[in-house]
């Protein structure tokens, strides 16, 4: 990062400049001139603060002191631009040490901008808890949150508001919410776990068997197929939602598996012979394996890899796995869904498709 680059403030997560944000500067304003409101108020939904992977290269855009405030239903319309005015009005222009007014660069993204008069161009966002949601999810958990809307519901926007935080309650809609979202009901999540284990069953031969044939691009990429579904597989069993791709690498390395499996992945990517890479990924499986069993979820499977058939290549049986697992599903509605379908982040790989609500909404037709 350049000198140009870098930004003029020390670095505080933004998760933690919210929070003072909001119990320093937005509810002493907010209990000095509208003492009756009653509203929420949070920091989440998109990012990188919001998940906690900010860092000081994430203050140069779209960072900064931010948060929510939501009102109620019957106050929102009559009540949102006095609100806005009132913060504009009367927030401090610091906080911290930070800017609490926000300007743009040239390319339209949003900056800290420090003034020292005038009115503040707040990062603070007016809505309702229902439109939010609407808007953000695509339904409203307030009411029933079906089977459906938890499948096609990307887990990088599920973790954008389980790992987010509530600051202030005064509705009592905001924190059932989060805590209903932290986490898969629990035979939803036996489904999701077998689907990821019958992602690795159908191509966990493959790696050995492109290698055989000479094709060394081909095994090392199943082989980095194989890593990343073996990973995701770990955030499931770990009951952690996994982000996008950006923030994979780095939310997997605070998994507790991954003191383990990290090093066994390198060597799987620095292997130079597909014989090597299979000696590797046999670790690796073999280590799934066992945490498999230490869930309890199902009797104890084989934790040792055997051959595919007659053939030299070595896998874990993960389709075993899957079934057993899927076995142990006791809701009737899970299991109607589509045996080997899963969530949307099992069957799409498209960071635009998973990240914009009116793309993924579509996909509710696939469980029908």
């Amino acid at each position: 990062m350049s000198d140009e680059d870098h930004p003029p403030y020390d670095f505080l997560p933004g998760l933690d400049l919210s929070e003072a944000f909001y119990e320093k500067a937005v509810k002493p304003v907010l209990d000095k001139h509208l003492p009756e409101l009653v509203y929420s108020a949070a920091r989440i939904g998109t990012g990188s603060d919001v998940l906690g992977f900010d860092t000081p290269q994430s203050m140069d855009h779209d960072w900064g002191p931010k948060l929510q405030i939501f009102l109620a239903e019957s106050d929102y319309g009559s009540l949102n631009e006095k609100v806005d005015e009132v913060l504009r009005q009367n927030l401090p222009y610091e906080i911290r040490g930070f800017p609490t007014n926000f300007g743009y660069h040239d390319d339209g993204t949003v900056k800290m901008e420090l003034i020292d008069n005038g009115p503040i161009s707040h990062g603070i966002k007016i809505n309702t808890v229902s439109a939010f949601f609407i808007e953000y999810l695509g339904f409203n958990p307030t009411e029933d949150l079906r089977l459906i809307d938890w499948l096609v519901l990307p887990q990088q926007l599920l973790l954008s508001i389980a790992n987010g935080r509530v600051f202030h309650d005064g509705l009592g809609k905001l924190e059932p919410i989060v805590a209903r979202l932290k986490y898969y009901p629990h035979d939803l999540w036996l489904y999701l776990l077998s689907n990821q284990w019958e992602r690795i069953a159908q191509e966990e031969a493959f790696m050995g068997r492109c290698g055989q044939v000479g094709d060394e691009l081909g095994s090392r990429i199943v082989a980095t197929r194989l890593i990343r579904d073996i990973m995701r597989l770990c955030f499931l069993m770990e009951r952690k939602y996994a982000p996008y791709i950006k923030w994979f690498g780095t939310a997997f390395a605070k998994l507790k598996s991954a003191q383990t499996l990290t090093p066994v992945f390198i060597e799987i990517m620095d292997a130079s012979t597909w014989q090597n890479r299979q000696e590797h990924l046999t670790k690796a499986y073999e280590h799934v394996a066992k945490m498999h069993n230490e869930l309890g979820i199902t009797e104890p499977l084989k934790a040792e890899v055997s051959r595919f058939h007659n053939r030299p290549f070595m896998i874990i049986q993960a389709d075993d796995f899957a079934d057993a697992i899927h076995a142990k599903i006791e809701d009737d509605e899970v299991k109607r869904l589509p045996k080997h379908l899963g969530g949307i982040d099992q069957y799409v790989d498209s960071t635009d498709v998973l990240s914009y609500t009116e793309k993924f909404r579509r996909f509710w037709s696939m469980y029908q």
